[in-house]
């Protein structure tokens, strides 16, 4: 009963984590969002929930498509992100994205 109230508890900040990316790449535009998808699939084998294990997949594309650019979609989603971030795998993520 504890795990699965664990892994409930992970399920909702990965969830929270998703939708701050989607938000923070849809306010960008619909190609943004298609495209970062399409590079973390094909490059990475993966999908959006998967960058809250592996926030560097997102940061190095973010890098790699739009340079400095990419600083914007970073500054949204922390932004969405901040009032979560005293929750070690959010801050971590947060971290990595920012770096």
């Amino acid at each position: 009963m504890i795990k699965k109230m664990l892994d409930d508890k992970e399920e909702v900040k990965r969830a929270l984590v998703t939708i701050s990316i989607e938000k923070a790449l849809l306010g960008i535009g619909k190609p943004t969002y298609d495209e970062v998808l399409s590079v973390l699939n094909t490059q990475y084998h993966c999908y959006l929930p998967d960058c809250y294990e592996h926030p560097e997949y997102l940061n190095e594309i973010l890098r790699r498509l739009y340079g400095n650019a990419g600083k914007v979609i970073t500054k949204s989603i922390t932004t969405q992100l901040e009032e979560f971030n005293q929750h070690k795998p959010i801050k971590r993520f947060l971290e990595v994205i920012c770096n």
